[in-house]
């Protein structure tokens, strides 16, 4: 017994799933987030120095919103926020 041929017009097209697809079959996934702030001039010396409660001063403006990114990949932008005693980030803008 043979099995009647399809017409290609009415099979079915593999693509590359969508983004979107990807995201709802493996939401599990684990990524790294990140916030970039620069800190230029920062030595081997400054890492070496320091220690539990040390500040390291930043030249980023306060009011400017900083690089958000998902495993190294921009994906937006985010301002830290104090919030309780914690330091916590809002995201302002995802591309």
């Amino acid at each position: 017994m043979t099995t009647p041929k399809q017409d290609p017009s009415e099979t079915p097209h593999s693509t590359a799933a969508e983004p979107a697809d990807a995201v709802s079959v493996m939401p599990w996934l684990p990524c790294s987030l990140t916030l970039d702030v620069s800190i230029p001039n920062f030595t081997i010396g400054d890492l070496l120095r320091l220690k539990v409660g040390s500040i390291v001063e930043t030249e980023w403006p306060y009011v400017n919103d900083v690089p958000l990114r998902a495993n190294g990949k921009l994906i937006g932008w985010a301002k830290f926020e104090v919030l309780g005693e914690h330091l916590a980030t809002r995201i302002t803008e995802l591309i």
